[in-house]
């Protein structure tokens, strides 16, 4: 299951208050956007509440993020972090797993 870094929650939070959700149920959500050979595109978006099949991880009150089925598959064995470029802009990155 996609893992959530502190650092990741915390933009999460941020990024659906500026977004101006007032439900406490927004996430940030994961869609399957095309799939072209080894490599696969991912939508990404503000959501007000998970679609019907998405799964949610996350915890209750917490940052949450809504992933469509197939991007759930996809994203099954990451880590979901942020990275800050030179510029100082933060973004968001899909790392693998590192074993224990």
């Amino acid at each position: 299951m996609l893992t959530v870094t502190e650092a990741a929650a915390e933009a999460i939070t941020a990024l659906t208050a500026q977004e101006g959700t007032e439900t406490g149920d927004s996430g940030l959500r994961f869609a399957l956007q095309s799939m072209e050979g080894d490599g696969a595109q991912l939508a990404l978006s503000v959501a007000p509440s998970p679609e019907d099949g998405d799964r949610v991880v996350g915890a209750d009150g917490g940052a949450k993020v809504f992933l469509e089925p197939q991007a759930a598959a996809l994203l099954d064995d990451k880590v979901l972090d942020v990275q800050q470029d030179e510029t100082g802009d933060v973004a968001f990155a899909v790392l693998p797993q590192q074993s224990a």
